[in-house]
């Protein structure tokens, strides 16, 4: 099925003509964890929605025509009609010519919820999370994702999560926090590549007073507010080797000094950390520790980037869509044909980051009520990365081909972004939603220099 799936969260637009059908849809659909609306008529306005339930007892070539209509509308939406006897030769026309599936009178709720069941795909089996409706998608790599964090989030464990930049490691690590045992004590992110190595190593273990000049009184650090709870370490591979070496110790000991401390301090901590880094060759590179990556290492979940999730790309345009236009209080119901297909087609090197702050920006610049091509940013609308098949000879082995595309797409990326930002690093980062530290290392990789014209 090409349109939009049933899973919970769905927004559901019933037309009918019978209130008695209306609130027995919604109260059943409700307790499915779906979010019904309730208009009268197809051209009423409300919330843009995924499924529609519509009893339209009109003749054929109406019925047809309406049909078409609303398809156009919302060209993602699933439509189910309420067959009844005047209108059966119609709906099987519609249901061959679109996505239109029947559901026969008279309605019961056990008809109704295995009809929804029966939308669902066999990969959408995401299992219940607490804190689980923040995360948008019914993909199976995100569901395979979803059902390890079910699994390792009742345990001590502590959880690495892999992946690229803007792929949700936090989100997902709050996941985690709130479904394991640990869900009432505190939850503390820290960005390890933001601060510098002394303010980080004080702002993680604190300081006794006297420790340093400004040191004026003792201040307890993240590990002790975090005690009974859990320490989210997002970019660990950024880590001084000094830095490295405590983590160590609170990890293994469960103990650590304050900055210009003797007393050892006790914690009870979980530590999840993240990285887009290749932590095995960092630590083959000698700039990582090993002792300490199996540490962290106890159980690694890779989030995939949004390129290889691409049936996420549809429902996270409509959620921010939705999120955007009610928080600005804009008349936004729908993303244009169109401009679904660009974003669909767009390889998101910023992934999820990068696509939420695409559909700000479209929310802000639309002047009607659906979002069209031109109220993308250029780089969207045209694409940056050539074809493949002119690039990469196809009989390599997958991996292999993978691993030149990608080399060759963060390259052309990379130059692009800088000529773009006249070679402005910070505002670089800023424009690809990654930090400075990334920026830096994507460019030493790939052997570019921000100061003179960048070749392939």
């Amino acid at each position: 099925m090409s349109s939009s799936s049933f899973s919970k969260g769905n927004h559901i637009l019933i037309v009918d003509d019978d209130p008695a059908v209306i609130e027995g849809c919604s109260r059943v659909l409700g307790r499915m964890g779906c979010h019904c609306l309730t208009l009268q008529d197809l051209e009423g306005e409300g919330e843009p929605f995924d499924i529609v339930l519509t009893d339209m007892s009109m003749p054929r070539d109406e019925l047809l025509n309406a049909l078409e209509h609303l398809k156009e509308q919302t060209p993602s939406a699933t439509v189910v009609l309420f067959l009844t006897c005047p209108t059966v030769r119609a709906a099987i026309e519609a249901i061959k010519r679109g996505d239109f599936v029947p559901l026969h009178r008279p309605l019961h709720p056990e008809e109704i919820k295995a009809m929804f069941e029966r939308l669902a795909p066999a990969e959408d089996q995401r299992p219940e999370l607490k804190g689980g409706e923040r995360i948008v998608g019914t993909s199976p790599a995100l569901i395979k994702v979803l059902k390890t964090i079910k699994k390792v989030a009742p345990s001590n464990a502590n959880v690495l999560l892999l992946g690229e930049s803007g792929t949700g490691k936090e989100l997902m690590a709050r996941t985690i926090h709130l479904n394991s045992t640990r869900c009432d004590g505190p939850f503390i992110p820290v960005d390890c590549a933001s601060l510098p190595e002394t303010l980080l190593e004080s702002e993680l273990f604190g300081y006794e007073r006297g420790a340093f000049t400004g040191a004026l009184s003792t201040r307890p650090g993240i590990f002790e507010y975090a005690n009974g709870g859990t320490i989210f370490l997002d970019e660990v591979g950024e880590l001084s080797p000094s830095l490295q070496a405590k983590l160590l110790r609170v990890l293994q000991e469960r103990q650590f000094r304050r900055v210009g401390g003797r007393q050892l301090i006790q914690v009870d901590v979980r530590v999840i950390s993240a990285t887009n880094q290749d932590l095995i060759q960092a630590v083959r590179d000698g700039r990582f520790r090993k002792d300490l990556y199996y540490r962290l290492n106890v159980v690694p979940i890779h989030l995939p980037p949004l390129r290889e999730r691409k049936e996420d790309i549809k429902p996270l345009v409509r959620h921010f869509l939705r999120y955007f236009s009610q928080r600005d209080h804009r008349p936004l119901r729908e993303v244009s044909q169109a401009a679904m297909e660009l974003l669909e087609r767009y390889p998101w090197p910023g992934n999820v980051r990068e696509l939420q702050n695409v559909m700000e920006r479209a929310v802000s610049l639309a002047e009607g009520e659906v979002i069209l091509p031109e109220d993308l940013p250029e780089e969207v609308r045209k694409g940056r990365v050539p074809p493949i098949e002119d690039e990469i000879p196809l009989d390599l082995p997958f991996e292999e081909a993978k691993e030149r595309w990608i080399e060759l797409f963060e390259r052309r990326y990379l130059r692009e972004l800088l000529e773009r930002t006249g070679g402005n690093i910070s505002q670089a980062a800023r424009m690809a939603g990654v930090n400075r530290k990334t920026i830096h290392r994507l460019l030493k990789k790939h052997g570019l220099h921000k100061g003179r014209s960048l070749t392939l």
